[in-house]
């Protein structure tokens, strides 16, 4: 058997053995709440109310395509620092997040009402912030890492600060089911991204306190979270729904009003 074929299929034993696990389980969680969002939406009608879902639906779908990946083992590298360590690198990860974090942004920054000029400036801090958070991983000399993973993380302070005080002046001046929606997916932003560089840190890229395999279990969690959860709380809320949703009054308060 070719040498690479043979490296293929010891790479895709990640599914069985190993942080393949939870992978899988990222797999399976990302396709669920995808073709959930997929079937809630099937009937809308409503161009506004179209548009979450599609960007929704984009980002569990973009997230489980990078999961997959990483199951099979393509969405992993693996850098050598210079003292001879050698990390392994899911690559795939942050390929995700360039592409599912300012889908996310947009959802939250459209929920608000928030100015095509602030919703650009956001997505291109986001932007800033996963690519510097990549070179802190790709980078060989530790001091290089945690230079770049501090530039990441300042990137992120500046993204949870925009997206409460000026993406949350928009919402401010939005009715009270899109202020309470907002202000709970908000917290979810702030909980969630608040532990991915933490997660960095405290793993195998950063000071190695946490093996790989539970740094997969963390981020696998922080993803569902971070996207799934966002999602089914988003969609499942009255400010997208619009009034032909809204609840029937019983008889009684029928007969008050």
């Amino acid at each position: 058997m070719p040498e690479t074929m043979t490296q293929a299929l010891q790479m895709s034993t990640l599914g069985v053995e190993g942080e393949g696990i939870w992978l899988a389980l990222g797999t399976i969680g990302m396709l669920l709440g995808m073709v959930y969002f997929m079937a809630k939406g099937w009937d809308v009608q409503d161009p506004e109310e179209e548009e979450f879902y599609v960007i929704t639906i984009l980002i569990a779908g973009i997230a489980a395509a990078s999961y997959l990946s990483m199951f099979f083992g393509f969405g992993l590298t693996e850098v050598e620092l210079v003292d001879g360590t050698v990390l392994d690198i899911y690559w795939a990860r942050y390929a995700d997040w360039l592409f599912t974090t300012p889908l996310l942004l947009l959802d939250i920054g459209l929920l608000a009402g928030a100015s095509r000029r602030d919703l650009a400036t956001l997505v291109t801090i986001d932007a800033f912030m996963i690519v510097t958070g990549l070179a802190a991983t790709l980078m060989k000399i530790p001091v290089a890492r945690y230079a770049f993973w501090t530039i990441s993380t300042i990137a992120m302070l500046f993204v949870l600060y925009y997206l409460v005080v000026t993406v949350g002046e928009a919402a401010a001046d939005a009715d009270e089911d899109t202020q309470s929606t907002f202000n709970v997916l908000r917290n979810i932003i702030l909980v969630a991204w608040a532990i991915y560089p933490v997660a960095w840190l405290v793993g195998t890229e950063g000071l190695g306190l946490v093996g790989l395999y539970g740094e997969t279990l963390l981020f696998m969690i922080l993803d569902l979270f971070a996207k799934i959860g966002f999602g089914f709380i988003l969609l499942r809320s009255r400010a997208i729904v619009g009034g032909d949703s809204a609840p029937t009054p019983s008889a009684e308060e029928a007969t008050a009003d």
